[in-house]
């Protein structure tokens, strides 16, 4: 194993999930989908999850902006495939919505934005972006 491959064995790694309701969602709805969501992500085996409470809307915020739910901060192991489970549940929790939600996950900057594409193209996004962060 070499040194790159030694230093992000046990080293952890932040991700920001956030979720911006279907716009034709009321506020209620927008929460009861933000709990679920966070319910399937606390059953993976993460270190920790964390919400991230938003402050009130702007004034004039439309759609969904006018319904923002915080995010959640879940902190996993760089190793071991976690992140991978991480994003196929986002994935999946999307694909057996009939809701309009976008999701979008970033790391160190990187984000990814998923909402309005098929099965086939949402896949083909996802399995770029857990290359980028699991490739050494």
């Amino acid at each position: 194993m070499g040194d790159d491959a030694m230093a992000a064995v046990g080293r952890m790694v932040d991700v920001r999930v956030d979720l911006s309701p279907d716009p034709e969602f009321g506020a209620e709805a927008g929460e009861r989908a933000a709990r679920q969501l966070r319910s399937e992500l606390s059953e993976l085996d993460v270190e920790s999850l964390r919400v991230l409470v938003s402050g009130p809307a702007p004034d004039g915020a439309k759609g969904s902006d006018a319904l923002a739910v915080g995010a959640v901060v879940v902190a996993l192991s760089a190793s071991g495939g976690v992140f991978t489970s991480l994003v196929e549940t986002v994935r999946d929790w999307l694909g057996r919505s009939a809701a309009r939600h976008r999701v979008s996950l970033t790391i160190d900057g990187d984000t990814i934005e998923l909402e309005h594409a098929t099965a086939d193209e949402r896949r083909a996004l996802v399995e770029a972006y857990i290359r980028r962060h699991t490739e050494d």
